[in-house]
């Protein structure tokens, strides 16, 4: 039943009464600024600006401080550590073309390119687009050069070491056959050491020489870091820091993503070997030994 409004019986408009206050109180979302209004406009002036030198400084000490090299490498000219005369780069193809005439004769600081580790396979299938191109490259343009397999977790370590000696084809005068393991996936801390130790064993066969074991300082820290592959060169990924800190002996040192290289479009891998060139040599494939009958 619809419910209808009743008039009172003196007809008309009812008029209900308001009592009059001589303070008006103002509305809930105004009273903040009825508060500020207390002060005069130069404290507030130098507490807005205090706030805001808190947050400057607060962004700079958790977001800035700690990357303040990659940074650097980004927006400024790039630096590199000193005190190293053999020095390299590592592409793939995200580098796209590169131009190898310009490459041949490039210098990273103060040093010419001598060395370049080029990704050949990933997983037991996935081929990298522009190897083929850039290995023959390579060598065509007098630098010693490198195939690295990016190891993929939970699939078989056979198939993947079967996968890469298929594509890489070293030949005497190369470096060693490189692993590049950065993920553990799903698998165990002693899981993944036994699959990446399977890698490394038919690597080692078919070429007779320790394969250069290729991963980040905090992954080999947490993971790699059990007596087993004490033997194997170890190229260690480490950015952005003016003193490698890592105690262990290393070969390789790729102490940035953010490398500026002529021949190469955009950013680079930039890597540094510790000792002479010809201990870089030493360190290559040896040729074939001749045997007498």
């Amino acid at each position: 039943m619809k419910k209808t409004s009743q008039t009172p019986s003196g007809g008309g408009h009812s008029h209900s009464k308001r009592k009059k206050s001589g303070k008006r109180t103002p509305p809930k979302g105004r009273r903040g600024l009825f508060f500020f209004r207390r002060f005069p406009a130069w404290l507030l002036w130098l507490g807005g600006l205090l706030v805001t030198a808190l947050y400057i400084g607060l962004f700079y000490y958790f977001f800035v401080d700690p990357f303040s090299f990659r940074w650097r490498a980004i927006y400024g000219e790039p630096t590199y550590p000193e005190g190293y005369e053999v020095r390299g780069i590592d592409i793939s193809h995200y580098q796209e073309r590169v131009n190898w005439e310009k490459l041949r004769n490039a210098s990273i600081g103060d040093a010419p390119v001598s060395f370049v580790f080029i990704k050949a396979t990933e997983g037991e299938k996935l081929f990298d687009d522009n190897f083929n191109r850039n290995f023959a490259n390579a060598k065509r343009n007098d630098l010693i050069r490198g195939a690295y397999h990016f190891f993929v977790p939970g699939v078989d370590p056979r198939k993947q070491a079967d996968f890469f000696l298929k594509i890489a084809q070293l030949e005497p005068g190369d470096l060693p056959p490189v692993l590049d393991i950065e993920k553990k996936g799903d698998l165990t801390p002693e899981q993944l050491r036994r699959d990446v130790k399977i890698w490394l064993n038919i690597a080692e066969r078919e070429y007779g020489v320790k394969p250069i074991l290729y991963t980040g300082y905090k992954f080999k820290m947490s993971y790699l870091n059990t007596p087993e592959f004490d033997a194997y060169p170890y190229w260690i990924a480490h950015y952005y820091v003016e003193k490698l800190e890592y105690k262990g002996k290393w070969v390789f040192w790729q102490h940035t993503d953010c490398g500026k290289v002529s021949g190469i479009n955009g950013f680079v891998d930039c890597n540094i070997f510790n000792g002479t060139l010809e201990e870089l040599k030493e360190l290559t494939l040896p040729e074939p030994e001749i045997l007498e009958h």
